[in-house]
């Protein structure tokens, strides 16, 4: 019993080396979403349901393909480094930069053609309205998402993870003051709040690429190389089969707003809902057992974070939509989804655990689409 106990120790101090800032990066990053949501609410009730449905259902869909297929190099990245390949680490990012730029310019009509497409979705015209403006505004960021996804896998991989989340910790101040500047102080509207986010994950893109052509990756970071054009059907394959997983779960909330549009008073629903709403490197280094090991103590973590959280929300749950919105009939809906929302972001923790148990504890505080929760 002592073994285990002492064996369960050291595997959570070397999942939180690799979690803790992880968490907090993810968090800061996502925050963007979040702040740029709470800025929204404070114009009104249609502009903070428009940006819910643009978040949710637009962003979401293209935000989970993207970030799935960035996923599947956290596979590929973290056995390589198990098994000491640095070399190929460089390829391989260059190859999902590839794929998820391409998978982008792709998804660039979604954008575009939003209004018409929430209007098929029968949904209402004021918000499809002012959703498909604030979509178009937007377009910068899912390039951004592109770049961005790959180079969070790859850094973490190799642990480098304090810059990149210091990294964000001061972007995510910026927004903060950017919006409150344009938004607030200027009265520029959705408009500006678009824009500050577009001009937030390109800086972070910014500084992180910067990291990157630093120095600090000689044996994972060699340049540029047309190697990255080979092999790209594999690649897409195994990005393709990551992206399905997440999709399946991060579309649930995009069918939640979907369905929600068809209530009464569908603006204030919207809104209510839009605030409610290691292991790869062991076996790179053919370490199953320590893989195995592992999966039940990021399990075991991810549980006890959720319930906390879940317990949190639940304590607050009628102060928490007030950062969103200063209409009273969005807070009181919002605080009565609390408690049914809950029990499902805290399930979610485990299934990801079960199913990527790399960033099963990760995803209890960053899952994307629970930024607005």
């Amino acid at each position: 019993m002592e073994s285990l106990l002492s064996k369960s120790w050291e595997e959570s101090k070397k999942t939180w080396h690799i979690a803790g800032p992880a968490i907090l990066g993810s968090v800061f990053q996502f925050s963007i979403s979040f702040v740029t949501a709470a800025f929204a609410g404070h114009l009104g009730a249609v502009a903070l349901a428009a940006v819910s449905v643009a978040q949710n259902v637009i962003e979401g869909f293209a935000f989970g393909i993207l970030l799935g297929m960035g996923s599947a190099l956290e596979t590929l990245c973290g056995q390589a480094v198990g098994a000491g390949q640095f070399h190929i680490l460089g390829i391989y990012l260059q190859r999902s930069w590839v794929i998820t730029l391409a998978t982008a310019t792709v998804l660039t009509p979604l954008y575009v053609f939003t209004a018409p497409i929430l209007k098929l979705l029968r949904q209402p015209t004021d918000i499809s309205e002012v959703a498909g403006e604030f979509c178009v505004w937007v377009i910068p960021q899912l390039f951004a998402y592109a770049v961005n996804f790959p180079l969070q896998k790859f850094f973490q991989s190799q642990r480098k993870i304090w810059v990149i989340t210091e990294i964000a910790g001061a972007v995510l101040g910026l927004h903060i003051l950017l919006n409150w500047v344009f938004v607030v102080r200027l009265g520029y509207g959705l408009a500006a709040a678009a824009i500050v986010g577009n001009v937030s994950w390109w800086l972070i893109n910014l500084a992180q690429l910067v990291y990157l052509f630093s120095g600090c990756f000689r044996d994972s970071w060699t340049g540029f190389s047309l190697l990255a054009f080979q092999n790209l059907s594999a690649f897409f394959k195994l990005s393709l089969a990551s992206a399905i997983m997440l999709c399946l779960e991060l579309w649930y909330y995009t069918a939640v707003i979907i369905l929600v549009g068809y209530l009464k008073n569908p603006d204030v629903a919207v809104a209510a809902i839009s605030i409610c709403v290691r292991v790869s490197n062991e076996l790179g280094a053919n370490r199953p057992q320590a893989a195995k090991f592992s999966v039940v103590v990021v399990l075991t973590t991810s549980v006890l974070i959720g319930t906390v959280f879940m317990a949190m929300a639940l304590i607050f749950r009628k102060k928490l939509p007030e950062f969103f919105t200063d209409v009273p009939e969005v807070i009181n809906e919002a605080s009565k989804l609390g408690p049914r929302k809950q029990k499902s972001a805290s399930e979610n923790g485990k299934e990801e655990s079960s199913c990527n148990p790399s960033h099963g504890v990760e995803n209890c505080f960053m899952n994307p689409r629970n930024t607005n929760i």
